[in-house]
């Protein structure tokens, strides 16, 4: 299926939030998700099953100074 992730139209297989970020081997302690315009807590990404055309930002915060 298609989904757009931070503006890029990626292919994937059907899976939660969670899957994919494992996938992607982010850092899921800094990173938030914006799922169709709305904030996805950490607490529901196993649960939150992505679907076709779906458009998510990925927000990772750094540190520095």
């Amino acid at each position: 299926m298609n989904i757009f992730v931070n503006g890029n139209k990626e292919r994937i297989e059907p899976c939660t939030l969670a899957q994919l970020i494992a996938c992607k081997k982010l850092d899921a302690g800094a990173l938030v998700i914006e799922l169709n315009r709305q904030i996805i807590k950490q607490e529901f990404w196993p649960t939150t099953e992505l679907q076709e055309d779906d458009c998510l930002e990925m927000l990772s915060f750094v540190g520095g100074g």
